[in-house]
């Protein structure tokens, strides 16, 4: 669906800018566009790298699984299905861990992983269960202490103080998480009543 999303957007421009006669306009604009892009790219790919590599040597230290541990009785309920499936935990910590670390790329393979895990964990399911969706809702919210992405993305483009956002983050992130939980849970006792 995406595709055809863009694919509208690209025609729809190049008829608007045939039209108006601005098509060098748009040629100039769609390599500026590029340019820039390359530019961002390669302006955060060293927080990103930092970032990573830190998640990795977390991992490889154990804590990672210390955070599991600690996250554990409060996923434990939220997603009761896998409570006692260590292989699923781990993986919806390490996600939760890298949504902690405002590692939205590193979270994503994560997230897949848990997802995967889960639904190996329960096969015969056709639909996902309430802790999938749960997970995924709380995945969304995406709950974030240092948020990489967005505070090297600010200093990409000038920010002098790039965490200042922080606290907004903090607050906003937190008010996600608990509207994408109470949602999620009200929405499953109805489905489960109905």
């Amino acid at each position: 669906m995406l595709d055809l999303i863009w694919s509208f957007m690209i025609i729809i421009s190049l008829v608007c800018a045939f039209a108006t006669g601005r098509m060098s306009e748009l040629s100039a604009a769609a390599t500026q566009g590029a340019d820039k892009g390359i530019k961002l790219i390669l302006s955060i790919a060293g927080s990103m790298g930092l970032w990573s590599g830190i998640m990795k040597v977390a991992e490889k230290a154990g804590l990672t699984q210390k955070l599991a541990r600690f996250l554990s009785p409060a996923l434990g309920r939220l997603m009761p299905e896998y409570r006692d499936d260590p292989g699923v935990m781990g993986a919806v910590s390490a996600n939760i861990t890298a949504n902690i670390l405002g590692l939205g790329n590193a979270a994503t393979p994560l997230g897949i992983a848990a997802v995967k895990r889960m639904k190996k964990s329960c096969p015969s399911a056709a639909a996902p269960d309430r802790s999938m969706i749960m997970f995924i809702v709380i995945n969304t919210a995406s709950i974030q202490l240092i948020p990489t992405t967005a505070a090297a993305l600010r200093q990409s483009a000038g920010s002098q103080e790039p965490y200042w956002i922080l606290p907004y983050v903090w607050l906003t992130s937190v008010g996600a998480l608990a509207v994408g939980i109470g949602t999620a849970a009200i929405l499953g006792a109805v489905r489960k009543n109905g």
